[in-house]
């Protein structure tokens, strides 16, 4: 499960990811997310075969550091100059070095580095409350989202 062409699920139907651009910063986001350990590769040109139906996503821009592959700067979700023939894939370790961290984003600020804090649990994302909220609190938070 942790290595192979890589496959996204929108508008509850599975697409492919196309390989312009595609690099191992984009393949750390996807391990991450599967919690799979470190990227060891990202392979291209459907190097684990062609996949079929939709190409979801094309010229994926991920720094490295996103908590998920939808945090990524990317084309249009479907829009592509793609064929199958340029899907993507990834190869992880296998195993997670670390605890997974805790997935949040902030929201209504005026950049992805601040605004209200929330996190993702149960399949839904809420807030966090202010009670004993502090500088330290906050610098986990920016830490975890590589804002500095």
């Amino acid at each position: 499960r942790c290595a192979g062409r890589l496959e996204v699920l929108w508008k509850q139907q599975w697409g492919t990811v196309c390989d312009d651009s595609w690099d191992l910063s984009d393949a750390m986001v996807v391990c991450r997310q599967l919690d799979c350990g470190e990227a060891l590769l990202a392979p291209s040109s459907a190097h684990f075969g062609q996949g079929s139906g939709q190409i979801w996503l094309d010229d994926m821009n991920c720094t490295g550091t996103e908590a998920d592959l939808s945090s990524c700067r990317t084309r249009p979700w479907g829009e592509h100059n793609c064929n199958h023939g340029e899907d993507a894939g990834v190869v992880c370790s296998g195993n997670s070095q670390i605890k997974k961290p805790v997935k949040l984003q902030l929201v209504n600020g005026s950049s992805r580095c601040d605004g209200r804090v929330e996190v993702f649990y149960g399949q839904h994302w809420g807030t966090v409350c202010d009670d004993d909220w502090d500088i330290t609190d906050a610098e986990v938070v920016c830490r975890q989202l590589g804002c500095g």
